[in-house]
């Protein structure tokens, strides 16, 4: 989306910028499709019953690629509830082709962490036609 503006323009009151959120009563296992159109946090509240995977798109229909240009970037968080076994995602991909996250601190993830939240941030720069740099972060909330 582009907004122009032309002449003198003037915001009242406090804007605010909201998001999509999805929650769903689901276990992270297995391939999650995150949708990028859909939501910009997705939110699994069932406890994760195994490791799993990401694969990050516009939608079912629509490639991550063909809604960012070159030198855009997007940012998604995805939270998995963890109960007393934890798990953690073991690869990435961007529309079904791997990409290797450069993670916080230089260190993957080996584990989840038990009873809580983990919070998966990704910042996804587009670099070139599918191509990605992507920065990844885990955070424990519990």
């Amino acid at each position: 989306m582009t907004i122009s503006l032309n002449g003198t323009t003037g915001i009242t009151g406090q804007p605010a910028i909201y998001e999509n959120i999805t929650s769903s009563a689901t276990a992270a296992t297995g391939t999650i499709n995150y949708d990028l159109i859909t939501q910009s946090i997705l939110y699994y509240t069932a406890n994760a019953s195994s490791n799993w995977a990401v694969n990050i798109r516009g939608d079912a229909t629509n490639t991550l690629n063909s809604l960012l240009a070159v030198d855009q970037a997007a940012s998604i968080i995805f939270l998995v509830t963890q109960g007393a076994s934890s798990y953690y995602p073991t690869s990435l991909t961007i529309d079904g082709s791997s990409v290797t996250p450069k993670w916080q601190g230089a260190i993957a993830p080996t584990s989840g962490n038990a009873n809580g939240i983990d919070a998966y941030s990704y910042s996804i720069l587009k670099t070139g036609n599918a191509a990605y740099t992507v920065l990844a972060t885990q955070s424990r909330f519990a």
